[in-house]
């Protein structure tokens, strides 16, 4: 299922390659890689080919098994990357760096909650639209509706944005999380299990 629209192909396009390199660092077969994973020894050769679009789905296990953040998997810019060529927007107290250039469809974000000494009051928003996130550092808090939960790092959530919802770091430090976000409203499909934790 393609879950990343044409909009953050430049953020993808590398990652064959790159999973490619790493497997190959880390002295593992495909067929050993499949084992661990879940993901088929075919659907792995694809992706490593280029033949198969990376989707988060089959980033994510990838991730955990190599033990490396998932921006690192996507190539996704560090903070202060000078290579970078998309201005970062700041809003509401935190850094927004875009990771897709083209409009419409899916937007790809990582955004900074910056380190806080005295924690801020929730102010739930409401807008049209769906989100996926996924926490890279730190402690997220997630005030969704009635619901009040913490994100550690390797958790993911996704949500109508026309719930009320508001994010903030969970114990008053820096958190980064990568996001996509639909303004159409269509679901990305990820679903995360709550009960699963990365280590």
């Amino acid at each position: 299922m393609a879950l990343v629209q044409d909009d953050i192909d430049e953020v993808l396009g590398a990652v064959g390659p790159r999973l490619r390199a790493l497997r190959r660092h880390r002295g593992l077969t495909l067929a050993e890689l499949a084992t661990t994973t879940g993901v088929s020894e075919s659907t792995l050769s694809r992706l490593e080919s280029g033949q198969r679009r990376a989707t988060l789905e089959l980033l994510l296990p990838l991730a955990r098994v190599y033990d490396v953040p998932l921006d690192d998997l996507v190539g996704a810019p560090r903070t202060g990357d000078p290579r970078i060529h998309l201005k970062p927007i700041n809003r509401f107290g935190m850094t927004f760096v875009p990771l897709s250039r083209r409009p419409g469809g899916v937007h790809a974000f990582k955004m900074i909650i910056p380190a806080r000494p005295e924690p801020l009051e929730p102010a739930p928003q409401t807008h049209d639209g769906f989100e996926w996130l996924y926490v890279l550092t730190g402690r997220l808090r997630l005030v969704l509706g009635d619901r009040d939960l913490t994100l550690p790092v390797g958790e993911a959530a996704e949500f109508d944005t026309s719930m009320p919802h508001w994010l903030g770091s969970a114990d008053g430090g820096t958190v980064e999380l990568l996001i996509l976000f639909d303004p159409q409203g269509m679901r990305t499909h990820i679903h995360a299990d709550p009960h699963r934790h990365s280590h």
